[in-house]
């Protein structure tokens, strides 16, 4: 049964599945009963048992379960045949409990079928909430609670295990759903492929020094074989958890307008359509969007990398070791602050396109996000790399026009006057800004991740209570949510109530953080070849800080399947292109020593830099093939376990159809006697005109075992001719 499933979490959770926060600060006391009383309706409809409790500032808490084990176990079976519909099951799941017997119940499908009951459309059989849309705006959230059993077991195991295993991973995605467990199978992936590049990065450092062709080289390959491998791999895992091509469910949005309806040329069924080539017009808008994007974000850059040139190289006056922070100042406020805007703009142009489903949504939206994370995040080095380096002696002359920034400090006139000769660039530039990017930056963004919102809330906490403990003594302080809560649901309702002001975890998130690395070590690692050895560590302890931030400082994630990481797969492949071509350039320009072009383009060789990034272009797309073809060649358990289902499916159709015997020899005619009436009955049968030459040929022999002994006979006779025949 479907409670066999439930584990201690339910229990210790009052058999609890899922919370509803109907918050009712901003609206009218008749218009909140008349939305609240739509809210149970919706949910009593869809066969969900309510119970309701107070919440926090204005807010009820709506609890809700299956109303029975059986109408629960009637929506996994409906799940079940669906999924066998679209083929993402191999066999049809036999009759509703049997099912459910079968193949337990994870409460990561339980969590998602319910959550499925609560917010697909009322066509589908669910009940339509949509939190903070249309008729449900004062629904603020729907979350399930943490298993808080199961969180300390999580975080104590991963704390003090050094490398996780496949067992680990299963376990995630049978507590949080199948995107999750992926992002952290990916994650784990990639942790244990980056002990090879980090060992070889640090003897490369050590042995070779920066820029060397050989480490760049081993590098391109690595991250070739990363990819390619990771393509595999999603493939197993898809097939190991039964979620390959569920991609092919489409969950229709509520923001999708449609423009005509039509009727589906094979399934006959009216479907409500926005024309392609309409959308193809409004997806054009990603090119001035991208270029829109480039120039907002990268004058920015270049202006904070102009002054910070300035500074540091030209400026010469008082507080010169404090004015060089004013650029990291800049960009440090300025950026997210740009990069919130032109977010709103591409989730806006987003939602102009009105995609119709929500994973097509999501595709298109981490593709604009992907060009402003490229842009903010390498954009910098790339300035320094192919800019400063080359050209450095030549503009530096013009970073007068950044005077302005120190003038107020300066002692005179010739404190910021660049030079016009003798200017020389420093070439431990682009290393030191690549080592901030690769481990200064990784620090700080962990440290963002984890002890940030902590303090936050610790301190929002206490805001709260002082709020409180003012109101109360000027007589003015509202009841406390928990004051009739019954002693027994006490500190239930209180933990319930934490959890409910918690954030949402969006994984989304964690996987760009991923790619993004991943691009530094493609792009740029053969600057500093130890980079691989910093993301070794920040990954360990990632991967352990964020199922802390899932347990302690997020709702519980509603469980989601998933059959790939999505569009970031396309993100890992391009950037693993770009850097063939970007090791190539710098290998060819620091190949002097790592001294590079000194700040004039004239040691610079134009035709021998296009070569080497031709070559390296074409070595990448032959190197890429060979080994996505070796790749293919090698077994894997998930696919030797599909090999293994189809051949049951097929073992099972053919006993179904035609009988366990349906592949045993025919009966043998070797008892049959023969006498002379089945003689002449032989004869008669041959004597008779409607036979025909065919008949004649096929009923020369009795049964298989004459035709053994003819075989025989014949084999026998042209042994002895052969033999005859050598004498």
């Amino acid at each position: 049964m479907a409670g066999h499933a439930t584990g201690y979490g339910l229990h210790a959770n009052f058999d609890v599945d899922y919370v509803i926060t109907f918050r009712f600060a901003d609206t009218g006391k008749a218009e909140a009963r008349a939305s609240f009383e739509r809210l149970i309706q919706a949910l009593a409809r869809v066969g969900l048992a309510i119970e309701v409790r107070n919440g926090d500032h204005h807010s009820l808490l709506v609890f809700v379960k299956p109303s029975s084990d059986k109408r629960l176990n009637n929506e996994v079976y409906r799940s079940r045949v669906k999924d066998w519909l679209y083929g993402v099951r191999a066999t049809r799941p036999d009759e509703t409990q049997r099912s459910i017997t079968e193949q337990p119940l994870t409460q990561a499908e339980r969590y998602r079928i319910i959550h499925h009951m609560i917010t697909s459309p009322r066509e589908e059989g669910g009940a339509g909430i949509i939190p903070k849309q249309g008729e449900w705006k004062n629904v603020e959230s729907i979350f399930p609670l943490h298993d808080e059993k199961f969180n300390k077991e999580w975080m104590t195991k991963w704390s003090t295990t050094t490398f996780l295993k496949a067992g680990d991973i299963d376990e995630i995605r049978d507590r949080l759903g199948e995107k999750i467990a992926f992002y952290f199978a990916f994650t784990q992936s990639y942790l244990a492929f980056l002990i090879f590049p980090a060992a070889f990065g640090f003897s490369a450092w050590v042995l070779l020094g920066h820029y060397s062709a050989v480490y760049g080289i081993v590098s391109t390959l690595w991250c070739v074989t990363f990819v390619e491998y990771w393509k595999r791999q999603e493939t197993d895992l898809g097939i190991r958890w039964g979620v390959k091509g569920v991609s092919a469910f489409q969950k229709k949005r509520t923001d999708f307008k449609h423009e005509q309806e039509t009727k589906d040329p094979i399934t006959g069924e009216i479907v409500q359509v926005f024309p392609a080539t309409k959308r193809l017009a409004r997806q054009a808008l990603q090119v001035p969007f991208a270029i829109l994007a480039s120039l907002a974000l990268g004058t920015l850059i270049a202006t904070c990398f102009g002054i910070e040139i300035f500074l540091s190289e030209v400026y010469n006056g008082p507080l010169k070791s404090i004015l060089v922070f004013l650029p990291t100042g800049l960009l440090t406020t300025l950026v997210p602050t740009l990069t919130a805007v032109l977010t709103g703009v591409a989730t806006k142009l987003n939602d102009y396109e009105n995609w119709e489903t929500h994973e097509s949504y999501e595709s298109s939206m981490t593709q604009k996000i992907f060009i402003l994370n490229f842009i903010t995040s390498y954009l910098p080095i790339f300035l320094t790399a192919f800019v400063y380096v080359p050209f450095g002696s030549l503009l530096v002359p013009y970073l007068d026009i950044f005077s302005l920034t120190a003038r107020p400090f300066a002692e005179n006139e010739k404190q910021l006057t660049a030079p016009k000769f003798g200017f020389e660039i420093n070439p431990a530039r682009l290393r030191k800004q690549v080592i901030y990017f690769t481990v200064t930056a990784q620090i700080v963004n962990l440290a963002m991740e984890t002890i940030v919102p902590y303090f936050k809330k610790q301190g929002f906490n206490k805001y709260e209570q002082m709020k409180s403990e003012r109101a109360a003594k000027r007589g003015g302080a509202a009841p406390s949510a928990a004051a009739n809560d019954l002693p027994e649901e006490a500190a239930f309702l209180a933990r319930v109530r934490n959890e409910a002001t918690l954030d949402v975890y969006d994984v989304t998130t964690d996987l760009r953080e991923i790619v993004v690395q991943f691009g530094y070590l493609a792009l740029f690692s053969v600057v500093w070849p130890p980079t691989p050895v910093s993301f070794l560590i920040n990954n360990w302890i990632e991967l352990r800080a964020d199922a802390v931030k899932i347990c302690v400082g997020m709702q519980r994630p509603t469980p989601q399947r998933a059959d790939t990481i999505g569009p970031w797969l396309d993100s890992l492949a391009f950037v693993t292109w770009l850097g063939s071509i970007t090791t190539a350039a710098l290998v060819y320009l620091f190949s002097n020593d790592g001294l590079g072009p000194d700040g004039t383009p004239a040691t610079i060789k134009g035709w021998a830099l296009l070569l080497t990034i031709f070559f390296s272009e074409h070595i990448y797309l032959l190197v890429r093939m060979a080994v996505r073809t070796a790749i293919s060649k090698i077994d894997s358990p998930g696919m030797r376990s599909e090999r293994a289902e189809r051949f049951m499916v097929r073992k099972r159709y053919l006993q179904e159809n035609l009988g366990d015997d349906a592949l045993d020899l025919p009966p043998s005619h070797a008892e049959e006697k023969i006498t002379r009436a089945s003689l002449e009955e032989d004869a008669r049968l041959s004597s008779l005109h409607n036979t025909t030459p065919q008949d004649h040929f096929w009923s020369r022999q009795r049964g298989w075992e004459e035709s053994v002994r003819v075989g025989a006979y014949l084999i026998e006779t042209m042994a002895q001719t052969d033999g005859k025949k050598q004498q």
